[in-house]
């Protein structure tokens, strides 16, 4: 089949934007095990979830039966502000390397958030709209997930209270004031506004933060306020449902060009880009239609594909969210103050830990500084500098392409490059300054947290 000339980017036009998100769990044989309630240990209903989630997206959560899910009008009117999103071939990067690999990444830095969680941020806070809340209520590591569901709110006129990971709050303060601009309310978390802050803050003296603490304190906020649900910004199924768009729309430009990928590469926090991107490409494999290379990238001082443990455990560090079956650390393990704040979670979706575990995928964990060089490589000849958290594929993207360097293969690389990284000069100014560190987390430190997790049979 002749090859069609492939420009720069390959942009998708409007008509060809998905219709409907893809649900990969409706091809997996063995489903990811189904979440329990922390009281009863039985799995949690429809009724139970939407006592914490919106009605919709408590149903999305539990369908594991269903391939495809219509998006709705509304929603797909929003995206044409930023979608379809380019996927864009690395020339230049290439020639920098001097590889004969094809390495082409998908960029969601297009809109204000810059990042791809605006395609979860505006399908929750549509249903929440839809079902007559007030408002809602979030964590966010980054900052990104803040600001989008803060867009996204404000889009559908509905109040949005964010918590933020301290650590994330004081470093970067201009993706505070994003949110702020949107009209949310940013608080830095574990705050002593709860309970479960107060009583982490107790636990943890000088705490800088998790994932974990900001999704307790968010859970509790609405569930104690009347008109209120909790959203997520990733792990959960629901959010990997919503960012299947990525990997539908990349799919479709590499075939609209008879492109075929070897190599699939994604950053991993709680999935929901690594999920997105690889859901439809996975999909075809679980249907024995083709065979992908796929690599999850994660930070070496958070590895819980790399060296946690497949089990039962709290979603959150408070304890008060029903229980996953994931790849984890321990709901208790709190990681160092790193600059991927959107990577500083204490487990994996349990949706990609289910496909790492049938071994679908593999995972490797990378330091920071190495993170950060791949970066500056990647800003120089590229022209985006890219967020902290997509640079940990950049940098695997680069170790495969150098691999090909050296057998002669001309693979096709495909990686997420989920955001732009503006709002990260701290992060660029200690990497530049000579002052940015490796932090590796002992053995000692996650058996103490593994230790911890619930008792399930």
């Amino acid at each position: 089949m002749e090859t069609k000339k492939i420009p720069y980017k390959i942009y998708l036009e409007e008509k060809e934007m998905p219709r409907e998100w893809y649900n990969v769990r409706a091809d997996m044989k063995k489903k990811p095990a189904p979440i329990l309630n922390p009281t009863t240990l039985k799995p949690v209903t429809e009724e139970e979830l939407s006592s914490i989630f919106c009605e919709e997206l408590a149903r999305q959560e539990l369908d594991d039966t269903t391939a495809y899910f219509p998006i709705p009008e509304e929603i797909r009117d929003f995206y044409k502000m930023y979608r379809p999103a380019p996927l864009v071939r690395a020339y230049c990067l290439e020639k920098k390397l001097g590889t004969p690999a094809h390495i082409y990444y998908k960029f969601e830095g297009n809109n204000t958030s810059g990042s791809h969680k605006l395609n979860s941020a505006i399908a929750q806070a549509y249903y929440a709209k839809k079902q007559g809340l007030k408002g809602v209520t979030t964590e966010t590591g980054a900052g990104q997930w803040g600001t989008a569901l803060s867009m996204a709110c404000s889009y559908f006129d509905m109040d949005c209270q964010v918590y933020m990971v301290k650590c994330s709050y004081e470093q970067k303060p201009f993706r505070r004031e994003v949110m702020r601009t949107y009209g949310a309310k940013v608080t830095p978390s574990p705050s002593m506004k709860t309970e479960v802050g107060r009583r982490i803050n107790e636990e943890f003296p000088g705490t800088m933060g998790s994932l974990g603490c900001a999704i307790s304190e968010a859970v509790e906020a609405a569930t104690s306020q009347e008109n209120y649900r909790y959203v997520l910004g990733s792990v959960l199924s629901q959010v990997l449902l919503h960012q299947s768009i990525i990997g539908l729309e990349t799919k479709a430009a590499l075939d609209k060009y008879h492109i075929k990928a070897d190599v699939i590469i994604g950053c991993a926090g709680g999935g929901s880009n690594l999920g997105g991107l690889i859901s439809p490409f996975v999909g075809e494999m679980l249907r024995g239609e083709a065979d992908y290379k796929v690599i999850a990238v994660e930070p070496a001082s958070c590895p819980s594909l790399t060296r946690g443990t497949y089990a039962y455990d709290f979603c959150d560090t408070g304890k008060v969210c029903p229980l996953a079956k994931m790849y984890t650390l321990g709901s208790s393990f709190m990681p160092s103050a790193n600059h991927a704040g959107g990577l500083r979670y204490h487990g994996m979706s349990s949706v990609v830990s289910e496909l790492y575990d049938q071994g679908l995928m593999e995972a490797r964990s990378v330091e920071q500084t190495a993170v950060f060089e791949a970066a500056q490589t990647f800003a120089k000849v590229e022209g985006i500098l890219p967020a902290p958290e997509s640079s940990h594929a950049i940098k695997v993207a680069i170790d495969e392409a150098l691999k090909c360097k050296e057998t002669g293969e001309e693979k096709n690389i495909v990686f997420g490059l989920t955001g732009t990284g503006y709002f990260d000069m701290v992060a660029y100014g200690k990497f530049n300054d000579g002052e940015m560190k490796d932090y590796i987390p002992t053995d000692e430190d996650i058996s103490k947290s593994i230790a911890t997790l619930p008792k399930v049979n």
